[in-house]
């Protein structure tokens, strides 16, 4: 994700096009310091895309003057600590989610970057994806009048890595490195359905760990140790209802790897990643039960296709030139460190209905 989405696609993809483009016609380059721990990788990736400054030492790069923004996608367990330091040197920083293994470590983070005066960002990649830039346009327009659900599936079958190489890294099955579908996912969901339908005030979840054993890079088997689905109700403002449904353990029987679909008094869609498609109170069937003959309807031939009406560009950049935009203005960035914290915070309660076998009160956060 560092290296495909964040580096490669957005900002070495800004620094291609000359730079980034302001209201006012002028453009201001951008220049990455590629930092991590392993010296040949950062060599290689430094010479396959010109990038000119690497290092291995972040506390170094941290003291450049002329260092204004840290970005971390680095594994969950070291994110706290980085941004910490990066904020006390008094970086801008950008970063991907979960941004605390904690909710109190996710709101010392904001309140540090409050502090320090800082534009801090997290990454809302979701939201920046044209199914779900589609389906705000139909919310905005009061297209489904009042909502009333939605119902998310999200996942795919994540190899164990004993026949065929594991798709995802190994940390991402063990707890004690900040591991696990809960803390991954409900981040994302929390954003999601509190920028399109309403806060999440309410959550019952279910997480488990359905392949307890898995094998790493080296090819060696490890114990999984966190949970590799979760199973989950929430209830929004307005009594609106959301279940999602995210697992690394589930075969595709889908149009895209995640999809949404919203319910409501005058319309319904299904987003994607990049279609979406809507079917109007007008033009809804009327199906009648009846379990002893073939359905005769097509019910998929019912719905109609959101028209792009525009060009839409990698979320992931997009995203990124809209958060340079506001360090350069020296304002808050929409999605800042509290929505961070309370992705973290939904995630963590998820894991605790889970366990508690009961449903959890969603409370308001604040610094």
């Amino acid at each position: 994700m560092g290296y495909r989405q964040h580096l490669v696609r957005s900002v070495l993809a800004i620094r291609d096009e000359g730079g980034l483009a302001l209201p006012d016609g002028r453009r201001v380059q951008v220049e990455p310091v590629l930092v991590g721990r392993n010296e040949a990788k950062l060599r290689d990736i430094a010479e396959r895309h010109d990038v000119k400054r690497w290092s291995t030492d972040l506390d170094a790069v941290l003291a450049d003057d002329e260092v204004s923004v840290y970005f971390d996608a680095q594994i969950t367990a070291t994110r706290e600590e980085a941004l910490t330091a990066a904020i006390d040197a008094g970086k801008h920083v950008y970063t991907e989610k979960p941004t605390a293994t904690t909710v109190e470590g996710a709101l010392a983070l904001a309140r540090r970057a409050r502090e320090a005066g800082i534009v801090a960002g997290v990454v809302h990649d979701k939201l920046y994806l044209p199914g779900l830039l589609k389906l705000r346009r139909l919310v905005e327009s009061g297209f489904f009048g009042r909502v009333l659900s939605v119902r998310g599936e999200f996942g795919y079958w994540v190899f164990e890595g004993d026949l065929q190489p594991a798709q995802r890294p190994s940390w991402n099955y063990r707890e004690e490195d900040g591991g696990g579908i809960a803390v991954d996912m409900l981040c994302h969901w929390n954003y999601v359905l509190e920028n399109l339908f309403g806060k999440v005030r309410g959550v019952s979840a279910k997480a488990v760990t359905h392949v307890p054993r898995r094998w790493d890079e080296t090819g060696e088997p490890y114990d999984a140790t966190a949970d590799d689905a979760t199973y989950a109700t929430f209830e929004l403002d307005g009594g609106i209802i959301a279940q999602v449904n995210s697992s690394w353990c589930v075969r595709v029987h889908r149009d895209e790897l995640v999809e949404f679909q919203v319910d409501g008094t005058e319309g319904s869609a299904v987003a994607g990643l990049r279609r979406c498609v809507a079917q109007h109170r007008a033009n809804t069937p009327k199906p009648v039960w009846n379990p002893d003959l073939a359905v005769p309807e097509d019910f998929r031939a019912g719905w109609s296709e959101i028209p792009d009406n525009a060009d839409f560009d990698n979320g992931f950049k997009v995203q990124w030139e809209e958060y340079l935009r506001d360090v350069l203005a020296g304002r808050p960035h929409a999605h800042d460190l509290m929505s961070g914290a309370r992705g973290i915070n939904l995630a963590r309660l998820g894991l605790e209905s889970s366990a508690r076998r009961r449903w959890v009160e969603v409370p308001e956060l604040s610094l």
